[in-house]
Protein backbone atom coordinates (compact mmCIF):
# COMPACT_ATOMS: atom_id res chain seq x y z
CA UNK A 1 0.00 0.00 0.00
CA UNK A 2 0.83 4.01 -0.59
CA UNK A 3 -0.71 6.58 -0.26
CA UNK A 4 -0.14 10.48 0.60
CA UNK A 5 -2.36 13.02 1.79
CA UNK A 6 -2.51 15.99 3.99
CA UNK A 7 -1.36 15.42 7.38
CA UNK A 8 -4.22 17.64 8.58
CA UNK A 9 -7.23 15.78 6.75
CA UNK A 10 -4.98 12.47 7.94
CA UNK A 11 -5.29 13.50 11.54
CA UNK A 12 -8.84 14.69 11.36
CA UNK A 13 -9.79 11.23 10.35
CA UNK A 14 -7.71 9.10 12.78
CA UNK A 15 -8.93 11.22 15.71
CA UNK A 16 -12.71 11.11 14.64
CA UNK A 17 -11.86 7.17 14.48
CA UNK A 18 -9.84 7.27 17.77
CA UNK A 19 -13.43 7.35 19.39
CA UNK A 20 -14.13 3.74 18.86
CA UNK A 21 -10.78 2.70 20.39
CA UNK A 22 -11.25 0.77 23.22
CA UNK A 23 -8.77 2.36 26.82
CA UNK A 24 -8.81 -1.64 27.53
CA UNK A 25 -9.29 -4.95 25.38
CA UNK A 26 -8.60 -8.43 25.71
CA UNK A 27 -8.26 -8.14 21.69
CA UNK A 28 -5.27 -6.65 20.88
CA UNK A 29 -5.78 -6.09 17.29
CA UNK A 30 -9.13 -3.63 18.36
CA UNK A 31 -6.19 -1.21 19.58
CA UNK A 32 -5.76 -0.87 16.21
CA UNK A 33 -6.55 1.30 12.94
CA UNK A 34 -7.73 0.07 9.81
CA UNK A 35 -6.61 1.70 7.32
CA UNK A 36 -7.72 0.65 3.73
CA UNK A 37 -6.99 2.00 0.59
CA UNK A 38 -9.08 0.20 -2.04
CA UNK A 39 -11.57 2.50 -2.71
CA UNK A 40 -10.71 5.62 -0.92
CA UNK A 41 -8.82 6.16 2.11
CA UNK A 42 -10.56 4.54 4.72
CA UNK A 43 -9.80 4.92 8.81
CA UNK A 44 -11.81 2.07 10.81
CA UNK A 45 -12.00 1.58 14.40
CA UNK A 46 -14.11 -1.14 16.40
CA UNK A 47 -14.43 -1.36 20.34
CA UNK A 48 -17.33 -4.84 19.47
CA UNK A 49 -19.67 -2.51 20.78
CA UNK A 50 -19.38 0.70 18.24
CA UNK A 51 -17.25 0.72 15.43
CA UNK A 52 -16.46 4.01 13.11
CA UNK A 53 -15.14 4.57 9.87
CA UNK A 54 -14.13 7.45 8.05
CA UNK A 55 -13.13 8.39 4.92
CA UNK A 56 -9.90 10.76 4.40
CA UNK A 57 -9.40 12.86 1.15
CA UNK A 58 -5.82 11.78 -0.59
CA UNK A 59 -4.23 10.05 -2.91
CA UNK A 60 -3.72 6.03 -3.53
CA UNK A 61 -0.82 5.05 -5.61
CA UNK A 62 -0.89 1.65 -5.03
CA UNK A 63 -4.07 -0.08 -3.55
CA UNK A 64 -4.00 -1.96 0.23
CA UNK A 65 -4.53 -2.13 3.60
CA UNK A 66 -2.75 -2.52 7.13
CA UNK A 67 -3.67 -2.39 10.66
CA UNK A 68 -1.60 0.33 13.05
CA UNK A 69 -1.41 0.73 16.95
CA UNK A 70 -3.75 3.56 16.59
CA UNK A 71 -2.55 5.78 19.42
CA UNK A 72 0.91 5.37 18.49
CA UNK A 73 0.31 6.16 14.98
CA UNK A 74 -1.90 9.19 15.61
CA UNK A 75 0.66 10.08 18.34
CA UNK A 76 3.29 10.14 15.44
CA UNK A 77 0.78 11.77 12.39
CA UNK A 78 0.31 14.39 15.24
CA UNK A 79 3.63 15.55 15.59
CA UNK A 80 4.72 15.44 11.73
CA UNK A 81 5.00 19.23 10.16
CA UNK A 82 2.00 20.39 8.76
CA UNK A 83 2.65 19.08 5.36
CA UNK A 84 1.94 16.27 2.92
CA UNK A 85 2.38 12.45 4.03
CA UNK A 86 3.27 9.39 2.75
CA UNK A 87 2.50 6.15 3.95
CA UNK A 88 3.91 2.97 2.46
CA UNK A 89 3.69 -0.73 3.44
CA UNK A 90 4.91 -4.07 2.36
CA UNK A 91 4.05 -7.81 2.70
CA UNK A 92 5.87 -8.21 6.24
CA UNK A 93 3.51 -5.46 7.42
CA UNK A 94 6.08 -3.28 8.14
CA UNK A 95 4.83 0.66 7.66
CA UNK A 96 6.95 3.74 6.36
CA UNK A 97 5.63 7.14 7.17
CA UNK A 98 7.69 9.85 5.48
CA UNK A 99 7.08 13.51 5.69
CA UNK A 100 9.09 16.53 4.57
CA UNK A 101 12.75 15.08 5.36
CA UNK A 102 11.48 12.68 8.05
CA UNK A 103 11.14 9.17 7.94
CA UNK A 104 9.06 7.20 10.68
CA UNK A 105 9.41 3.17 10.75
CA UNK A 106 6.72 0.85 12.57
CA UNK A 107 5.61 -2.42 12.94
CA UNK A 108 1.99 -3.09 11.85
CA UNK A 109 -0.81 -6.00 11.95
CA UNK A 110 -2.40 -7.97 9.43
CA UNK A 111 -4.94 -6.24 8.26
CA UNK A 112 -7.30 -9.78 7.92
CA UNK A 113 -7.14 -10.14 11.73
CA UNK A 114 -9.45 -6.94 12.09
CA UNK A 115 -12.76 -7.14 13.12
CA UNK A 116 -15.61 -7.29 9.79
CA UNK A 117 -18.02 -4.38 10.61
CA UNK A 118 -21.57 -5.96 11.05
CA UNK A 119 -23.71 -5.59 8.47
CA UNK A 120 -26.99 -3.81 8.55
CA UNK A 121 -29.76 -3.39 6.29
CA UNK A 122 -31.21 -0.13 5.20
CA UNK A 123 -34.63 -0.45 5.24
CA UNK A 124 -35.60 1.20 8.36
CA UNK A 125 -34.09 4.66 8.41
CA UNK A 126 -34.50 8.27 9.15
CA UNK A 127 -33.28 11.59 7.50
CA UNK A 128 -32.74 14.39 10.06
CA UNK A 129 -30.76 17.79 10.05
CA UNK A 130 -27.45 17.37 11.53
CA UNK A 131 -27.98 20.23 13.80
CA UNK A 132 -31.36 18.31 14.99
CA UNK A 133 -29.13 15.19 15.64
CA UNK A 134 -26.63 17.14 17.80
CA UNK A 135 -29.55 18.83 19.72
CA UNK A 136 -31.47 16.43 20.79
CA UNK A 137 -28.22 14.41 22.16
CA UNK A 138 -27.42 17.23 24.04
CA UNK A 139 -30.86 18.31 25.61
CA UNK A 140 -31.36 14.13 26.53
CA UNK A 141 -27.75 12.72 26.68
CA UNK A 142 -27.21 14.41 30.53
CA UNK A 143 -29.97 12.27 32.58
CA UNK A 144 -28.52 8.87 31.06
CA UNK A 145 -27.27 6.91 33.75
CA UNK A 146 -23.57 5.68 33.61
CA UNK A 147 -23.24 2.96 36.17
CA UNK A 148 -27.28 1.80 36.23
CA UNK A 149 -27.17 -2.23 36.82
CA UNK A 150 -29.95 -1.88 35.07
CA UNK A 151 -29.17 -1.28 31.20
CA UNK A 152 -32.05 0.18 29.62
CA UNK A 153 -31.00 3.15 31.69
CA UNK A 154 -27.51 3.18 29.79
CA UNK A 155 -29.17 4.19 26.96
CA UNK A 156 -31.57 6.35 25.19
CA UNK A 157 -35.48 5.64 23.44
CA UNK A 158 -35.71 6.54 19.87
CA UNK A 159 -38.87 6.06 18.97
CA UNK A 160 -40.34 7.26 15.48
CA UNK A 161 -44.12 7.63 15.06
CA UNK A 162 -44.75 9.15 11.95
CA UNK A 163 -43.24 12.95 11.38
CA UNK A 164 -42.10 12.81 15.06
CA UNK A 165 -38.81 11.27 16.81
CA UNK A 166 -39.06 10.83 20.71
CA UNK A 167 -36.14 10.67 22.33
CA UNK A 168 -36.14 9.79 26.30
CA UNK A 169 -33.34 9.23 28.61
CA UNK A 170 -33.88 8.78 32.44
CA UNK A 171 -32.06 7.33 35.80
CA UNK A 172 -33.57 7.12 39.25
CA UNK A 173 -33.78 11.23 40.06
CA UNK A 174 -34.88 12.62 36.36
CA UNK A 175 -36.39 11.73 33.04
CA UNK A 176 -35.41 14.02 29.88
CA UNK A 177 -38.01 13.78 26.49
CA UNK A 178 -37.66 15.35 23.27
CA UNK A 179 -39.81 15.52 20.30
CA UNK A 180 -38.27 16.47 16.85
CA UNK A 181 -41.08 17.19 13.75
CA UNK A 182 -38.82 14.95 10.34
CA UNK A 183 -39.38 16.08 7.18
CA UNK A 184 -41.39 12.76 6.24
CA UNK A 185 -43.65 10.17 7.72
CA UNK A 186 -41.95 6.69 8.57
CA UNK A 187 -42.42 3.36 9.76
CA UNK A 188 -42.88 2.78 13.36
CA UNK A 189 -39.90 2.76 14.90
CA UNK A 190 -38.36 2.05 18.85
CA UNK A 191 -35.18 0.77 19.62
CA UNK A 192 -32.65 1.81 22.81
CA UNK A 193 -29.33 3.58 21.92
CA UNK A 194 -26.44 3.18 24.57
CA UNK A 195 -25.61 7.05 25.45
CA UNK A 196 -22.11 5.99 25.23
CA UNK A 197 -22.45 6.09 21.67
CA UNK A 198 -24.66 9.03 21.29
CA UNK A 199 -22.67 10.88 23.10
CA UNK A 200 -19.73 10.16 20.63
CA UNK A 201 -21.96 10.71 17.78
CA UNK A 202 -22.70 14.78 18.89
CA UNK A 203 -19.03 15.16 19.52
CA UNK A 204 -18.07 13.88 15.62
CA UNK A 205 -21.51 15.82 13.71
CA UNK A 206 -20.71 18.85 12.78
CA UNK A 207 -24.36 20.52 13.56
CA UNK A 208 -24.91 22.00 10.57
CA UNK A 209 -28.29 23.04 10.03
CA UNK A 210 -28.21 22.36 6.29
CA UNK A 211 -26.70 18.86 6.18
CA UNK A 212 -28.33 15.76 6.49
CA UNK A 213 -27.82 12.52 8.60
CA UNK A 214 -29.48 9.43 8.04
CA UNK A 215 -30.14 6.86 11.14
CA UNK A 216 -30.45 3.42 10.02
CA UNK A 217 -32.18 0.94 12.29
CA UNK A 218 -32.01 -2.22 12.53
CA UNK A 219 -32.39 -5.53 14.29
CA UNK A 220 -29.15 -5.23 16.78
CA UNK A 221 -27.54 -2.00 15.27
CA UNK A 222 -28.03 1.56 14.40
CA UNK A 223 -25.78 3.67 11.76
CA UNK A 224 -25.56 6.85 11.96
CA UNK A 225 -24.55 8.34 8.39
CA UNK A 226 -23.16 11.70 8.20
CA UNK A 227 -20.22 13.88 5.94
CA UNK A 228 -17.78 11.10 5.10
CA UNK A 229 -18.33 8.91 8.13
CA UNK A 230 -20.07 5.89 9.64
CA UNK A 231 -20.97 5.14 12.99
CA UNK A 232 -22.03 1.76 13.98
CA UNK A 233 -23.47 0.92 17.38
CA UNK A 234 -24.92 -2.26 19.33
CA UNK A 235 -28.85 -1.92 20.52
CA UNK A 236 -29.53 -2.52 24.14
CA UNK A 237 -32.11 -5.13 24.31
CA UNK A 238 -34.73 -4.65 26.24
CA UNK A 239 -38.13 -2.68 26.64
CA UNK A 240 -38.34 1.25 27.80
CA UNK A 241 -40.05 2.20 30.70
CA UNK A 242 -43.76 3.71 29.74
CA UNK A 243 -42.67 7.14 31.03
CA UNK A 244 -45.91 8.61 29.38
CA UNK A 245 -47.68 7.75 32.72
CA UNK A 246 -45.55 10.05 34.90
CA UNK A 247 -46.87 12.71 32.08
CA UNK A 248 -49.83 14.88 33.68
CA UNK A 249 -51.77 17.81 32.79
CA UNK A 250 -52.71 17.32 36.41
CA UNK A 251 -50.85 20.00 38.05
CA UNK A 252 -51.89 22.30 40.81
CA UNK A 253 -49.50 25.38 40.70
CA UNK A 254 -48.20 26.67 37.00
CA UNK A 255 -45.05 28.87 37.26
CA UNK A 256 -43.42 31.45 34.85
CA UNK A 257 -39.67 31.98 35.06
CA UNK A 258 -36.66 34.03 33.39
CA UNK A 259 -34.61 30.62 32.77
CA UNK A 260 -31.07 32.78 33.43
CA UNK A 261 -31.84 34.33 36.55
CA UNK A 262 -32.72 30.55 38.00
CA UNK A 263 -29.69 29.15 36.48
CA UNK A 264 -27.62 31.54 37.99
CA UNK A 265 -29.23 31.21 41.59
CA UNK A 266 -28.91 27.11 41.47
CA UNK A 267 -25.63 27.82 40.46
CA UNK A 268 -24.40 29.95 43.40
CA UNK A 269 -26.56 27.48 45.53
CA UNK A 270 -24.27 24.77 44.25
CA UNK A 271 -21.05 26.69 45.68
CA UNK A 272 -22.60 25.66 49.14
CA UNK A 273 -23.45 21.89 48.27
CA UNK A 274 -21.01 19.38 48.13
CA UNK A 275 -20.51 16.38 46.39
CA UNK A 276 -22.35 13.37 48.35
CA UNK A 277 -23.71 15.59 50.82
CA UNK A 278 -27.19 15.48 48.59
CA UNK A 279 -28.46 18.84 50.22
CA UNK A 280 -31.65 20.04 48.33
CA UNK A 281 -32.29 23.18 47.67
CA UNK A 282 -36.07 24.54 48.70
CA UNK A 283 -38.11 26.09 46.23
CA UNK A 284 -41.07 28.08 48.38
CA UNK A 285 -43.89 29.87 45.56
CA UNK A 286 -45.39 32.53 46.59
CA UNK A 287 -47.69 35.19 44.66
CA UNK A 288 -45.24 36.60 41.85
CA UNK A 289 -41.91 35.59 43.86
CA UNK A 290 -40.01 32.22 43.73
CA UNK A 291 -38.13 31.86 47.02
CA UNK A 292 -34.73 29.87 47.14
CA UNK A 293 -32.77 28.48 50.02
CA UNK A 294 -30.38 26.30 50.63
CA UNK A 295 -28.50 24.63 54.41
CA UNK A 296 -25.24 23.17 53.92
CA UNK A 297 -22.58 22.35 56.20
CA UNK A 298 -20.62 24.83 54.30
CA UNK A 299 -23.06 27.80 54.77
CA UNK A 300 -26.34 28.86 53.52
CA UNK A 301 -28.00 31.32 50.87
CA UNK A 302 -31.55 32.30 50.29
CA UNK A 303 -32.45 34.37 47.15
CA UNK A 304 -35.61 35.08 45.71
CA UNK A 305 -36.87 35.86 41.71
CA UNK A 306 -39.60 37.45 40.41
CA UNK A 307 -42.02 34.75 38.59
CA UNK A 308 -45.67 34.47 37.41
CA UNK A 309 -47.79 31.95 39.38
CA UNK A 310 -50.96 30.37 38.28
CA UNK A 311 -52.35 27.86 41.37
CA UNK A 312 -51.72 27.21 44.94
CA UNK A 313 -48.48 27.58 47.02
CA UNK A 314 -45.85 25.52 46.96
CA UNK A 315 -42.86 24.12 49.10
CA UNK A 316 -40.64 21.84 47.57
CA UNK A 317 -37.11 20.47 47.29
CA UNK A 318 -34.60 19.13 44.47
CA UNK A 319 -31.29 18.34 44.00
CA UNK A 320 -30.05 21.35 42.80
CA UNK A 321 -27.79 19.36 40.28
CA UNK A 322 -30.29 17.52 38.85
CA UNK A 323 -32.17 21.15 38.46
CA UNK A 324 -29.91 22.99 36.68
CA UNK A 325 -28.52 20.54 34.44
CA UNK A 326 -31.94 20.05 32.77
CA UNK A 327 -32.04 24.18 32.93
CA UNK A 328 -28.62 24.55 31.00
CA UNK A 329 -29.84 22.86 28.34
CA UNK A 330 -33.25 24.47 27.33
CA UNK A 331 -32.89 27.78 24.96
CA UNK A 332 -35.90 29.53 25.59
CA UNK A 333 -35.47 32.80 27.98
CA UNK A 334 -38.68 32.14 29.95
CA UNK A 335 -39.68 28.55 30.97
CA UNK A 336 -43.00 27.21 32.39
CA UNK A 337 -42.66 24.89 35.29
CA UNK A 338 -45.97 22.82 36.66
CA UNK A 339 -45.93 21.51 40.23
CA UNK A 340 -48.68 19.24 41.84
CA UNK A 341 -47.15 18.60 45.69
CA UNK A 342 -44.09 18.71 47.61
CA UNK A 343 -43.74 14.84 47.07
CA UNK A 344 -44.53 14.87 43.31
CA UNK A 345 -41.85 15.30 40.55
CA UNK A 346 -42.33 18.85 39.04
CA UNK A 347 -42.32 18.94 34.94
CA UNK A 348 -40.62 21.64 33.15
CA UNK A 349 -42.09 21.70 29.26
CA UNK A 350 -42.97 24.33 26.46
CA UNK A 351 -45.64 24.92 25.24
CA UNK A 352 -45.25 23.71 22.22
CA UNK A 353 -44.65 20.08 23.14
CA UNK A 354 -41.47 20.14 22.52
CA UNK A 355 -39.41 18.98 25.42
CA UNK A 356 -40.52 17.66 28.93
CA UNK A 357 -38.12 17.02 31.86
CA UNK A 358 -39.27 15.62 34.46
CA UNK A 359 -36.95 15.88 38.09
CA UNK A 360 -38.37 14.03 41.69
CA UNK A 361 -38.60 16.15 44.67
CA UNK A 362 -36.38 15.43 47.98
CA UNK A 363 -37.82 15.24 51.24
CA UNK A 364 -37.23 18.50 53.00
CA UNK A 365 -38.77 17.38 56.13
CA UNK A 366 -40.45 20.64 57.14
Amino acid sequence: MKISCLKSDLLTGLNIALRAVPSKTTFPILESFLIDASEGIKIVANDNEMSIETMVTGIIEEAGSIAVEARLFGEIIRKLPENNVTIITDDNYKVMIKCEDIEMNLNGKNPEEFPALPVTSDDNKISISQFSLKEIIRQTIFSVSASDVNSIMRGELFEVNGDVLKVVSLDSHRISMRYTKLSEHYEKIRVIIPGKSLLEVSRIVSGNVEEKAEIIFDKKFVKFVFDDTVVISRLIDGEFFDVEQMISMDYETEVKINKNLLVNCIDRALTLSREGEKKPIVLTIGDNVLNLDITSSLGSMNEQIPIEKEGKEQLVGFNPRYFIDALKVIDDETINIYFLNSNAPCFIRNKEGEYIYIILPININR
